[in-house]
């Protein structure tokens, strides 16, 4: 769906005559660029490396960027390279997960399908593996996730290792795929982890952190190529808040996006479907994510008014209804960079809670990023944001070049008061004070971390923050 431009300005145009100039004036005269923006790569001391992640929050100068080729180059990596030593991934983490100044490392070496068990329908794959890599792999050979997040840009063991997830009332975060992966531990031993052999290191490995060491394949429960039919419809904010749980409960994949000051939404559903195929249409995401912020940065001084012609600019039967192979709708492309907070809330306090997020980030006539709102199913993972039922993910996003600080003071109590769990990869302010109280075997999982690597070499100033070694 798109909005369209000049339809949009020269609607404002029209409705803006009664509004008082001055208040146009003052806000067309605000620079939205936060201070100290800077989307360029950090300057590395002669000899080293320079690393950024995604949005360019997260930078690093370290000392080795290693790209083994080998899980023997990795046993000697481990043994032999400055500490503190990091799993790179994809970097589209915005939590400081990956930066070091000591070593971060590229498994992207370790890619592609090893094997496939036709019995059983486990595939082995490189935990390098890009989910979009994986998904088209699988799919050639008649194979598929049941499910993907929306975007596959991660890597294997970077979307594992932070529980990184899709939608879907039925459907478990992608970690839960896992029925065992090879580790290469802080002191260099190569060992094998599943249900049946070394089972607490499988439980904790799953969702990891990058913390026991580097995970170089998996096993992963895989299933036959499935087809989607992918509905899109523009509805009024309070009809989808409305029909949320039910909608949640009629189909396979749900999920909704609110545009702030806007009184509107997008559902998306996402049904198994068999039949002939349409096709993937190109995606008017990033366009449509352009009109929102042209509507905020001209007419973000009158809530009101934004709405009227947001309503007068946008064409209520807009959205898409598409049938192709199921890995191509899952995930869309993110051209525009974001920095992004999301929260895991209990389900009996999601809706409550989705309605106080949208309150408030209509009180701040700069925002325009959709918020995202998802359910997830539970798992048993140590780690899992989703390991005690299930779970409504509620996420904020703010333009990459933009202030997000408010995330942390006006939105994470709201999270917080709701028994809400941080997604391991995105922006959250908690430590291991806040983070063993919300899982039962944090401790556990700290125990066992210690035990693999008593000297901390995966531990830098993030994860010492974590762990409680601060």
């Amino acid at each position: 769906m798109a909005v369209s431009r000049r339809k949009l300005l020269l609607g404002g145009a029209a409705v803006a005559i009664a509004i008082p100039v001055g208040s146009q004036a003052w806000w067309s005269s605000k620079d939205f660029v936060r201070d100290g923006f800077d989307p360029g790569l950090p300057k590395a001391p002669t000899g080293e490396r320079a690393w950024m992640n995604w949005s360019g929050i997260e930078k690093a100068t370290p000392k080795i960027l290693a790209a083994p080729a080998s899980t023997e180059d990795v046993v000697a990596l481990v043994q032999n390279s400055p500490t503190p030593i990091r799993p790179a991934g994809s970097g589209h983490s915005f939590s400081a997960l990956c930066p070091s100044e000591g070593t971060m490392v590229d498994i992207g070496a370790f890619s592609g399908i090893i094997s496939h068990d036709p019995a059983t329908n486990i595939a082995t794959l490189g935990a390098g593996t890009k989910l979009q890599q994986a998904a088209r792999l699988l799919h050639e050979q008649g194979l598929s996730f049941a499910n993907l997040p929306d975007i596959d840009v991660q890597t294997l063991a970077g979307g594992f290792s932070t529980a990184t997830h899709g939608t879907g009332r039925s459907l478990t975060a992608i970690h839960d795929y896992a029925r065992g992966f090879e580790l290469v531990t802080p002191s260099g031993e190569i060992v094998q982890a599943s249900a049946e052999q070394n089972a607490d290191l499988f439980q904790a490995g799953k969702v990891s952190l990058g913390a026991l060491g580097i995970i170089t394949r998996y096993d992963l429960q895989v299933e036959p190529a499935f087809n989607l039919h992918r509905r899109v419809k523009l509805v009024k904010t309070e009809d989808i808040l409305d029909q949320y749980m039910g909608l949640s409960e009629q189909h396979r994949n749900f999920e909704a996006v609110f545009f702030p000051n806007t009184g509107h939404g997008a559902t998306f559903t996402h049904d198994k479907y068999e039949g002939p195929l349409s096709g993937e249409q190109p995606s008017e995401d990033d366009n449509f994510l352009q009109d929102l912020k042209q509507l905020r940065d001209t007419f973000g001084w009158s809530s009101w008014l934004r709405r009227k012609i947001f309503a007068a600019s946008v064409d209520p039967e807009a959205g898409e209804d598409t049938t192709d192979a199921g890995w191509k709708l899952l995930a869309t492309s993110r051209p525009s960079k974001f920095n992004e907070m999301e929260y895991h809330i209990p389900l009996e306090n999601g809706l409550e809670t989705l309605r106080m997020v949208i309150a408030k980030i209509e009180s701040r006539n700069d925002a325009f990023y959709p918020i995202e709102a998802r359910v997830t199913a539970p798992d048993d993972a140590w780690l899992s944001p989703f390991n005690d039922g299930h779970r409504l993910s509620i996420a904020i996003h703010a333009d990459s070049s933009e202030n997000f600080q408010y995330f942390f003071t006006e939105f994470e109590p709201i999270f917080r008061a709701a028994g809400g769990r941080p997604h391991w990869g995105k922006l959250h302010s908690l430590g291991a004070k806040e983070l063993s109280a919300l899982y039962p075997k944090f401790a556990a999982f700290n125990e066992l971390r210690k035990a693999l690597d008593p000297t901390g070499k995966f531990v830098n100033p993030y994860l010492s923050k974590i762990w409680g070694e601060a």
